[in-house]
């Protein structure tokens, strides 16, 4: 009990600090809407880690911190002036662009996150657990799960209503186009090639700037501006 109890401080760390940036940034921010959603889903982890849902907290715990760590890296290099994942650069670049939708902005960080972060954060989690990844797949099903079910809700909270129509025809078939599901089973698969590449050196770091920048092409796609 003592180890688990260890390994759990660094999930209320992350949710700690998740709510810090939440109370620091405005609210129409694109970020702070992202962050929003995100602490939602690590908030969600916690509760089903705390009612032993995972059926290895050890490794859901290694996974969900090395997952957020990832997202909390490119916010502080951001506000250390330095660029971050190219994943991450159109939702800091348009977060404050009037006509892109509250939507539009969850889920890019969302494709950032799960497009490009998550087959990281696997290989990361591997390398501390000392596992393979065979071994995170039921870690990494559950917690896709869960953020399949509250994506659901996202677009249901911020779709703009019926009497916005103008704005909800574009926005729906721009959003149409991507989905979490294909998102998440693209992370796991790059995640196994990432793995098979650990100990290749310039092929692995080709294989993660490709991802990267893809993740990072389609997200500048999700988060066209929208006339009002």
């Amino acid at each position: 009990m003592a180890q688990l109890e260890h390994l759990t401080t660094p999930v209320g760390a992350v949710v700690s600090r998740m709510r810090a940036l939440d109370a620091a940034l405005p609210e129409r921010d694109g970020v702070a809407v992202f962050n929003r959603v995100y602490l939602t889903v690590t908030e969600e982890i916690d509760r089903h880690l705390d009612a032993g849902e995972f059926p290895d907290p050890r490794a859901a715990i290694a996974l969900d911190v090395r997952f957020a760590e990832r997202y909390l890296a490119a916010v502080d290099a951001v506000a250390a002036d330095r660029r971050p994942p190219a994943c991450w650069r159109p939702l800091f670049q348009l977060r404050g662009h009037p006509g892109v939708r509250p939507l539009q902005f969850a889920l890019a960080g969302i494709n950032a996150h799960i497009g490009h972060d998550l087959a990281l954060a696997v290989v990361d989690a591997c390398r501390t657990l000392g596992c393979e990844p065979a071994e995170l797949e039921d870690e990494f099903d559950r917690v896709g799960d869960l953020l399949v079910a509250l994506e659901e809700r996202i677009r249901e909270d911020l779709m703009p209503g019926p009497d916005l129509l103008q704005i909800a025809d574009p926005l729906t078939h721009l959003l149409g186009s991507w989905s979490l599901e294909r998102a998440r089973d693209g992370a796991w698969v790059a995640a196994r090639a990432l793995w098979a590449l650990r100990h290749c050196g310039d092929m692995a770091e080709e294989f993660t700037a490709r991802l990267d920048t893809a993740v990072g092409f389609a997200g500048r796609m999700l988060l066209t501006p929208l006339d009002d």
